[in-house]
Parts: structure tokens; sequence; C-alpha cells
């Protein structure tokens, strides 16, 4: 399952990359070659920078190519190694559930109802948002995928 989500997450963070090129790309044609910059393309890229940066951030986790401070790990004996990588994986998996998926879903429900818009593209603020539940289930998700491979992995790359 975990190489599933990983070939499709990272498909998509590739096509959000490509299209956000593509816009900012469009962005600056229009601005010098047409003189005046379309509006829609500045908005349009800075959410696109927040998706690809919350799903981003959810891939390194999964990918374990996020950053870390491993001097302790090293120092500590294999039962120690255990108790730190799963001390730290539920932190991680408290933070992602509490300030990603409840706090984004409180926020994601609070935009719907008041049905605010963007200003240029005229987009529910709400689908910009959505990706701060989504991005906190897929951190749930690879953490929780970490500790109940703990065995199989080796310590210094988890």
């Amino acid at each position: 399952m975990k190489k599933i989500i990983d070939k499709y997450l990272g498909y998509f963070l590739a096509g959000l990359m490509m299209l956000m090129t593509v816009d900012v790309l469009w962005g600056v044609i229009t601005r010098y070659a047409l003189g005046g910059q379309a509006d829609w393309t500045e908005e349009l890229a800075r959410y696109l920078l927040i998706w690809i940066g919350l799903l981003g951030a959810a891939y390194a986790s999964g990918q374990n190519m996020h950053l870390a401070i491993d001097l302790l790990m090293a120092k500590l004996k294999p039962k120690g190694q255990s108790v730190l990588f799963l001390s730290i994986n539920v932190l991680i998996i408290l933070f992602a559930f509490f300030v990603m998926v409840v706090g984004g879903t409180r926020l994601l429900y609070i935009t719907q109802s008041l049905g605010q818009l963007s200003a240029a593209l005229r987009v529910p603020i709400a689908a910009v948002y959505a990706v701060l539940p989504l991005s906190g289930l897929l951190v749930i998700y690879y953490r929780f995928y970490e500790i109940f491979h703990w065995g199989k992995l080796s310590p210094e790359k988890s």
C-alpha cells in the first residue's frame, strides 16, 4: 500500500510542480510581452505552493527524507533507540492529528460555511485549506507504517 501511495503522491506532486512552472512562466510572459500580468497567475502560484509544500512535507516524511538530528540515536543502545524512535513518532502523530487534521478540518469547515472565495480565481478558500487534513492523514499513515515496520528497518534510516 505504501508503494502505491508513494507512487501516486509523487506523480501528483510532479504534476503540481509542472502546473506551477507553467503558471509562473505565463505570468512572466503576460507581464513583459503583453504589458500586464494576468491577475490569476500570482494567486494560483501561491495556492499551488501551499499544496506542494504541505504534500511535499508528508511525502518527505514517508521517504524519511525530512530533517533529523540523529546524534542521540547513535549514542543509545538498541532498547533506548527503540524508545526514542517510538517517542518521536508518537509525538509526530499527535502533532499531525491535532494540528493538521483536527485544526485543518475546523479551518476547512469555517471557510466553507462562510463561503469565502479567493480574490482572482474565485475558488472556495476551503479548497486551498483541504490540503491540511489530507497532509496530516498522510503523515500519520507514514509514521504508523514506520512504527509497525521498525524491526524490518534499520534505526539509522528512521
